[in-house]
């Protein structure tokens, strides 16, 4: 017999629901919610009916529900449905849309089912860092590059261009000066007059990578120099910034292809 998990959580930072539906196979009756749901299938398909038409929804697409969008849907095929989604209230939403597009609007999604590897992969890293817990500064960021992609490419024109090159270069300063601090992406824009989704686009674009990666990169730099020198693991994550031992060396192993230790462990062999 199949087992069924159905899970939720709510991220207080965000102020976004998320929840997973694993192993389901039961029919959802025409119904509709008062906020967004912004969803992605891992693994079964669905027939889906929105808004009086049909959709196939399968392995690797987005949904997308506008408030009030009537909508329901059956299993298709012998896969049960592994589902994630993140409700987003009307509130939240307009807050987005006003970071990213500069005025106070609800965004309307034109399309019910997208499929786009690239913000499916956002969502899904986002997601993960939602019901799993993470970084406040890599969430945010995440929340809006993802959402940027989805309000642009289907809800209208969002986009905005900026050029702000030497408002980045402050922000790149401002990092190497207090990368060891717990640094907000509301940190960053104060030192601009960019909202937090054109300063992240704009700094993405200009430095070919996120603003959080970078952070992380200068904290990197500086965690090396500091196990170089003997100074212990867990020490070097505090001076450095990192939130904790654990996020420490993954990213240190991800990037390093070493453990803290193991690299600290080649310097000690020197002496």
């Amino acid at each position: 017999m199949n087992a069924e998990e159905r899970k939720v959580v709510y991220d207080k930072f965000l102020q976004i629901e998320a929840y997973s539906l694993k192993g389901v196979a039961q029919p959802f009756p025409v119904h509709f919610h008062e906020y967004y749901v912004v969803g992605f299938i891992e693994s079964g398909g669905r027939r889906l009916l929105c808004n009086g038409r049909e959709y196939s929804a399968n392995p690797g697409d987005i949904l997308l529900f506008n408030p009030n969008d009537r909508h329901a849907c059956t299993q298709s095929g012998t896969d049960f449905l592994d589902y994630r989604a993140m409700n987003i209230s009307t509130e939240v939403m307009e807050h987005i849309a006003e970071e990213i597009s500069g005025t106070k609007a609800l965004p309307k999604f034109d399309r019910c089912v997208i499929n786009e590897r690239e913000i499916f992969c956002s969502l899904k890293k986002l997601f993960g860092m939602i019901f799993e817990g993470g970084d406040d500064f890599e969430k945010e960021e995440l929340l809006f590059l993802a959402f940027s992609q989805l309000l642009n490419g289907h809800s209208g024109d969002f986009q905005k261009e900026y050029e702000c090159s030497l408002e980045i270069e402050d922000i790149c300063t401002y990092m190497g000066e207090h990368f060891s601090e717990r640094i907000s992406i509301s940190d960053l824009c104060e030192l601009t007059a960019l909202s937090k989704a054109a300063l992240i686009r704009s700094f993405t674009k200009e430095k070919g990578i996120s603003p959080y990666r970078y952070l992380e990169n200068i904290r990197l730099g500086a965690a090396k120099k500091l196990l170089e020198k003997g100074v212990s693991p867990v020490e070097t994550a505090i001076e450095t910034g990192f939130t904790d031992q654990s996020h420490f060396t993954n990213f240190f192993k991800d990037y390093i292809g070493l453990t803290p230790k193991q690299y600290a462990n080649i310097f000690n062999e020197r002496k």
